[in-house]
This record gives C-alpha cells, structure tokens and sequence, in this order.
C-alpha cells in the first residue's frame, strides 16, 4: 500500500516521539497530582508543551506546523495520552477538528491567517453539539442570517472541549430554514471568540478529566465578516465537520488505547507489591488472568490502531475503520480500567489511588466523538448500503 501522505521526515519523527515519552514521564506524570488539586495544567507547561509544537503537529509547514500524516498524529497522541487527559485535550482540538476543517474547507486567507495563530498554541474550539441536538444534524438551531457586510449568529453551542480557553471557533449554523438533502442546511464560519455578543458558560463539573474544560458557547447576535464563512460556500459545514470525524475518532482510539496500557501498568506494579496470604497477588491466576486479559486487548487496539492510520496515509475513504478503532479501543479501555480496579480491590475504590481516577476518566472515550452506539448505526449502515450496491451491480 502506498503513501500518499509521507509526512514528517521519519528519522526526525522519531527522535522527537522518544523525546515526547521521556517528557511525559519525567515532566507530565509528576505533575497529576497538582492539576487534580487546581483543575488547570500549570502555566509553565502549556508553555513548553507550545515550545514542543504540540499545537501545531497536523498543520502544514508553511503555516508553522510539522506537517504530521495521520499516524505520526495519531502515535503522538498515544505517547502524549499515557498521562492524564488533560493534555491530550488541550491541543486536540486546535491539531483535530480545527486543522482538518480548515485544511479541507478553507480559503487561502483562512488558512493564512488562522492556522499559523493555533499552531502557535492559540486554542481552538469545534462548536457542533447543541442543548438539543448533538449528532442529528436536522435538529440544529444555531441560525447564521445573512448581512449586507456578514452573518449574524445566534446560539447555543454545549459540551464545547476548551470554550473557556479559545480563542477561535469554528461553530456549524443552519443557514437554511429547511433540513436539506445531504446536511446542506448548515454551514461552518470562523468565528473570534472575542467578538460582541460571544459569552461562555461556567466550566462544567465532569465525572473526571481534571484539568480539561468544557463549556457553553452563547451567541447573541455575533456579527462576522463575509469571508468567516468556511470555505466561502454555503452548505458544507457538516460535510467538514463529518470529515474532521476520522481523524478525530483515530485520536480518541489512541487516547483510549494508550490509557488502558497505564492502568495496566499501575495495576502490574500493584499486584507483585501488594502481598495476601504471605505472596504478592500477581501469583494468583484470577489475577492473572485479568491481568493477560487486558494485555490480549490493548494488543488488539494497537493493531487496529496501526492498521487504520496506514490506510488513511495511503489515502483510503476510514470512516468504517476509524470508527471501529473508535468504538472498540473505548470499550476495551473501559474494561481494562475495570480490572485495573478490581486487581487494587479495596483501595481502587479510594481517591488517594489512581485506579479510581483511570475509572472515572475513561468513561467519556466512549461517548464523546460519537457514542458507542451511534457509531455501531454508521458502521451497519455502511456495511448494509456496500451489500445493497453490491446486489445492484
């Protein structure tokens, strides 16, 4: 299979995911216990984690980024994601979402000036999911109404990963009062986050990811420029958003995928300290087994995981694949840090411990980036519409 994508010089590439594990584990790691206390990554280390360029990993070298294919992305993302999440989510909009829309749809000028801002570590935020609608697109209420020198937004965006942070939006509006065929009834528009009439909510309270915020986006009014229309075309906002997905749902697998892989880690060093019956429990063969089980299926991930971004650098339609990495990677993670609790027995239920908060910060990889059912819908839908192609054929 071809690579139509090569990406980073290779050799390059690899020096720096060596430097990138060494600084998670020397830099990231230590520094948990103190974003779990504050709920924010200290200042210092957004700082050196800018200096890195892990805000610009997928954007092109000429806008100031290191111009990563999709599996030099993917594979940082798994290295950055051995430690908590918060900073996986920091940057992962900005080198996701943002980065791919804004490749695929933007105008020149668009690119020009936007993404040279985020691969410089100025944030972004993706504003698809409403109070009443997340993956139904027909249920959509943010209208962008058309000027003589703009559009005016009007709105409510929810969930929205870094909203507090951002300093840029790319927020999705219905520019049709109809649902039209295809999603042609929302457009996508780039959107400064300090313009009038943009507010943001309380940062929520989550069930775990200390450290990552997310929060309402209100528009009240908010005038943009003509040429903040994405792309300059009217109806393609979800066809960029839905693009953006795969890349999006690869990242999430990785996140998932290298999670499992701590707490297994953790649950490991837990099981030949901690001593029963006058012998470490890793002796015990029901530990053992949880213990094998969840290596057999973190393996199995990090073989989808390959396998995906290979095809999506030789230029192959993923969107099946990426959402069962997606899906399998999430609930694998969710089962592995299960384990990872029940080998700590009583003390994984404690805070003082981390299996406690791998449990509760696993939970979202399955439902944000589409849920777990929703993807197990596109999948079979897919699979039934190639079969029914097949037939006609």
């Amino acid at each position: 299979m071809s690579n139509v994508n090569p990406g980073m010089d290779a050799d390059v590439f690899e020096q720096f995911i060596d430097q990138l594990r060494r600084y998670v584990r020397e830099r990231l790691i230590p520094a948990e216990r103190e974003i779990i206390e504050t709920d924010e990554i200290p200042a210092d280390i957004l700082g050196e984690m800018r200096e890195m360029g892990l805000f610009g990993l997928t954007m092109p070298e000429e806008y100031g980024g290191a111009g990563m294919n999709v599996g030099q992305y993917v594979r940082t993302i798994h290295a950055l994601s051995y430690a908590m999440p918060a900073f996986r989510s920091i940057i992962s909009i900005n080198i996701g979402m943002f980065c791919s829309a804004l490749k695929n749809g933007g105008t020149d000028a668009q690119k020009a000036e936007w993404l040279p801002r985020v691969a410089a570590g100025e944030i972004a935020a993706f504003g698809l999911t409403e109070p009443g609608s997340g993956s139904d697109s027909a249920g959509l209420q943010t209208t962008a109404v058309r000027t003589d020198d703009g559009w005016v937004l009007n709105g409510t965006k929810r969930y929205i990963t870094n909203a507090p942070f951002a300093k840029v939006a790319l927020i999705m509006a219905r520019t049709s009062k109809e649902n039209l065929p295809k999603n042609a009834h929302v457009s996508a528009f780039v959107m400064p986050m300090d313009a009038a009439g943009v507010s943001v909510g309380k940062s929520d309270k989550k069930m775990g990811q200390s450290g990552s915020h997310i929060a309402d986006i209100i528009m009240e009014d908010v005038h943009v420029p003509a040429d903040a229309l994405l792309g300059g075309e009217l109806g393609k906002g979800f066809v960029y958003a839905m693009m953006s997905l795969d890349n999006g749902r690869m990242s999430v697998g990785a996140a998932a995928t290298a999670y499992a892989r701590r707490a297994l880690d953790s649950a490991v060093r837990y099981a030949t300290e901690r001593k029963a019956f006058g012998e470490p429990i890793a002796n015990f063969q029901l530990i053992q087994q949880m213990l094998a089980d969840s290596e057999i299926e973190i393996y199995a991930a990090e073989t989808m995981m390959a396998d995906v971004t290979r095809r999506a650098d030789a230029g192959e339609n993923v969107l099946r694949k990426a959402a069962a990495f997606k899906v399998f990677a999430s609930e694998m993670c969710g089962r592995v840090v299960d384990r990872c609790v029940q080998v700590y027995g009583g003390a994984g239920y404690l805070a003082e411990y981390d299996a406690e908060r791998f449990f509760r910060d696993a939970r979202i990889y399955r439902i944000y980036e589409g849920t777990t059912q929703i993807l197990q819908l596109q999948i079979a839908k897919h699979m039934l519409r190639e079969f029914n192609a097949g037939l006609r054929d």
